[in-house]
């Protein structure tokens, strides 16, 4: 009679239901205990699981032991509790971006939370959300583009300027900006984030030195865009100090490029792997900020973010110098990021903010619309029902997907036309039809928020 072979199948019932453990059990098996039968292997195995403390220092078993008990450590019986949360501009939101948010919410870990009225479905928590947790980080919390940023730059030149030089400008920007894989030949190595002492603390950030090195002043694809506008000063006392006018202004938005998403989507199959929770919200997985992972995820996050307000000072060095004008403000906001902050109550947590803009009292920030619509210069309320929180934009009302079978040519070019807007470049998922009306979206959160200036973009590109 053939000898029964041993199966994963066989072990889940004794207790491997972690896929890591089982597959490293049925190895350790496979090879110490060849000559043993069915019932001797699945009597040992076992033994091991229920108490491997015994087998801690077993000649053949003790890596398996400390593996089980490793895992033990981190599975807790974990109360998944519904939890209240702000929600800005409901009527807005798809559900299943609200449904995403009360998963997020029910965490362990989850202590608050707020969802801003740009939100829509994402992975992990939606875009949009506001989440704060206690002693733990989420990566996919902060999301894959970490630090994304918006960065403004207005000079002194006004709108009869760039009237007169769309051409101009128009090249100023294909020489001065790269997205996707497209790079610039001759990137400053001297940058003095490359000197920065993180890079030498762990294995993941030495090995994508080279990448960022390689990328940076460049912009991602999809939603990210370099374009020239105009900052539109309508009050003469004003939170700039500038004359009434209208002011030539770079905006542009991007993040931590291939260097971020790297660190996110280590750190997410990390987290994912600590806890196995359900499918449904296995991308809400954290890390213990206490543990080492929790500690390399922090210190190579704020690296990343970091290395997104980098490229924007590159590209906005180089179109400076371009312009041969020196800005008159320069204005910074980013997203995709968790804070270390204290809650009213006095508890320190970990604000995440996926597609949020922060809005502490009186802190600057930037909320775009689309390639027609205006951009908004805003200065924070510092609304704690919000985590001092606000938008990070317009919001998607069509997936990708959606604005490509709904949107043509045409339509993208008679809006165009009609907002006066030259475009560059840009993929039809990001007509302006794709997105949620950005004055409704600034209209929810007038307790978030005061309005300082509009944007209107005039010249863009996106890739």
């Amino acid at each position: 009679m053939a000898k029964q072979k041993l199966r994963g199948k066989d072990l889940i019932p004794l207790g491997y239901t972690n896929t890591t453990i089982r597959s490293f059990a049925m190895q350790v098996v496979g090879k110490v205990c060849k000559y043993q039968s069915l019932a001797e292997k699945l009597a040992l195995l076992e033994a091991i699981i229920v108490n491997p403390i015994a087998y801690k220092t077993h000649a053949d078993f003790s890596s398996l032991a400390h593996l089980i008990l490793d895992q033990k450590e981190i599975e807790i019986d974990y109360q998944f509790t519904k939890k209240e949360f702000k929600i800005y501009g409901k009527d807005g939101i798809a559900p299943n971006a609200i449904t995403q948010m009360e998963q997020a919410m029910s965490l362990p870990v989850a202590v608050n939370g707020a969802l801003m009225p740009d939100a829509h479905h994402g992975y992990g928590l939606p875009i949009g959300g506001v989440l704060a947790t206690e002693n733990a980080l989420i990566p996919y919390g902060v999301g894959v583009d970490i630090g994304c940023r918006m960065s403004l730059s207005i000079f002194e030149a006004q709108e009869a300027f760039l009237n007169s030089n769309k051409d101009k400008l128009r090249q100023i920007i294909v020489d001065n900006s790269r997205f996707g894989r497209a790079t610039f030949e001759d990137n400053q190595r001297d940058d003095a984030f490359f000197d920065r002492p993180e890079f030498s603390q762990l294995p993941l950030l030495r090995r994508l030195q080279d990448k960022a090195y390689t990328q940076i002043g460049s912009s991602g694809g999809g939603n990210h865009f370099v374009e020239f506008g105009l900052v539109k000063i309508t009050e003469q006392d004003n939170d700039f100090g500038l004359e009434l006018g209208n002011y030539l202004a770079l905006l542009t938005h991007s993040g931590s490029r291939g260097f971020g998403a790297m660190i996110a989507n280590t750190y997410t199959q990390i987290a994912m792997k600590q806890h196995n929770l359900p499918k449904s919200i296995a991308h809400l997985s954290w890390l213990d900020i206490n543990s080492q992972a929790g500690q390399e995820y922090w210190l190579a996050m704020n690296l990343a973010g970091d290395y997104a307000a980098a490229c924007h000072h590159h590209i906005h060095r180089r179109v400076s110098q371009a312009l041969g004008m020196n800005a008159l403000h320069n204005i910074e906001n980013h997203h995709n990021f968790a804070w270390k902050e204290m809650l009213p109550n006095g508890k320190e947590v970990f604000v995440h903010r996926k597609g949020a803009t922060p809005a502490h009292q009186g802190e600057w920030g930037i909320i775009p619309g689309s390639m027609t619509a205006p951009a908004f210069v805003v200065r924070g309320l510092g609304n704690s029902l919000a985590l001092h929180s606000a938008a990070h934009g317009a919001g998607r009302q069509l997936s990708r997907k959606q604005a490509k079978n709904a949107i043509n040519k045409k339509m993208l070019n008679k809006v165009l036309k009609q907002h006066q807007v030259d475009l560059i470049s840009a993929g039809l998922d990001e007509a302006p039809f794709a997105y949620k009306d950005i004055h409704q979206v600034m209209a929810a959160q007038q307790d978030l928020v005061k309005v300082v200036a509009p944007f209107y973009p005039k010249i863009v590109r996106m890739e």
